[in-house]
């Protein structure tokens, strides 16, 4: 079922056969709602070959399936047969170098701010209000492309009455699902989307998205058990991207601020001994920072031109201080599970997967 022509007549066969229920979206992390939606991406990421070997979810149905779009993204829209919940499910990275390219693009630009795709359009997004708040931009340059396909599906089903959404994404999409939500939240503040529509997210085995004021925005938008990023602890990819901090990563009022002033104040030669070893700690985080943002920013930023030829990139946020984000939901890999899964260096994947997963959530309590 693809194609946006197709939505509208499958949106209202679908409410027809509903029947007429309230909204069912509650805070808290839910095992059976988590249950379902890693189902559903499995179907957004997995190949259609094999879809019979996979659990199938038992309450939704794909509605429409986006073309491929931006750096080989995609996403689906499902709907929950009774409760008129819709189920955006964001794909992760496939084996095409340019999705694996969103990944590497990771440096970081401003939280809020306008990003030319090309050179007839532009992406202006808020993720955060916080002067602070930096976001990873591979990443954000999928976001820009998912939301022009996005919001229009989602207007139609406001215009339907449905005011549930579920965002769901496993790996690099539960990254840009981090994004997705914020940006989403912003629009209700500004707006642009209905004030009384609800939105819960579940990031599956979702990586570092950004830096720490990001992190702290991200929270106060989702607090209250809205949002969640789900874990396994064997799995690596959660782990990155490198986090690099520095001391301009830190809050304006700190012990650092006023460093040279009282190394200046000490007697020769504890001056020049304590300029020495402060500099040893200071330096090294400064320059790979640099190195960095120089590989992982400007320099991947020419390939991403290759098949974005008119994107243009945006000035980088000088840092690198990637955060664990969002409430964490921690599947505990225990001896059992690593005599199913072993730990293995050719599968690097082992523990990254839908399945093992699955599994963990078994043992996770109710």
């Amino acid at each position: 079922m693809k194609g946006p022509v197709t939505l509208s007549v499958l949106l209202v066969l679908q409410i027809w056969c509903m029947p007429i229920t309230l909204a069912q979206l509650k805070p808290g992390f839910n095992k059976a709602e988590y249950a379902e939606l890693i189902k559903v991406s499995m179907r957004s990421t997995a190949s259609p070959v094999y879809f019979d070997t996979l659990p199938a979810p038992e309450n939704f149905r794909m509605l429409y399936q986006s073309p491929v779009i931006g750096l080989e993204n995609l996403w689906d829209l499902w709907i929950d047969k009774t409760n008129q919940i819709a189920a955006i499910s964001i794909r992760g990275t496939t084996q095409n170098s340019v999705s694996w390219l969103a990944n590497f693009y990771a440096a970081m630009v401003p939280a809020k701010g306008t990003m030319r795709l090309s050179d007839s359009e532009t992406f202006d997004y808020t993720l955060s209000e916080h002067p602070q708040a930096a976001v990873h931009v591979g990443w954000l340059v999928s976001l820009a492309f998912l939301t022009k396909d996005i919001l229009p599906k989602m207007d139609s089903l406001n215009k339907q009455g449905i005011r549930d959404f579920v965002i769901v994404g496993h790996s690099q999409g539960g990254a840009i699902a981090f994004l997705l939500t914020a940006y989403l939240h912003h629009l209700k503040i500004a707006g642009r989307l209905p004030a009384d529509m609800r939105l819960k997210t579940y990031c599956s085995a979702g990586p570092k998205p950004g830096n720490l004021y990001f992190a702290y925005s991200y929270e106060t938008l989702t607090r209250g058990g809205w949002a969640y990023n789900v874990v396994n602890s064997a799995d690596w990819v959660p782990e990155v991207p490198f986090s690099i901090q520095t001391v301009n990563d830190f809050n304006a009022t700190n012990p650092f601020v006023n460093v040279d002033a009282v190394i200046k104040a000490q007697k020769f030669p504890k001056n020049i001994a304590l300029r020495h070893l402060y500099n040893k700690l200071d330096k090294p985080t400064r320059r790979a920072q640099k190195n960095y943002e120089k590989y992982l920013g400007k320099m991947t930023s020419t390939l991403i031109q290759k098949s974005l030829p008119e994107y243009q990139s945006p000035e980088y946020y000088h840092s690198n201080n990637y955060v664990r984000t969002g409430t964490t939901i921690v599947l505990m890999a225990d001896e059992a599970y690593f005599k199913r899964f072993p730990e293995s260096k050719e599968n690097i994947f082992i523990h990254h997967l839908h399945m093992p997963y699955l599994y963990l959530l078994e043992k996770y309590p109710d």
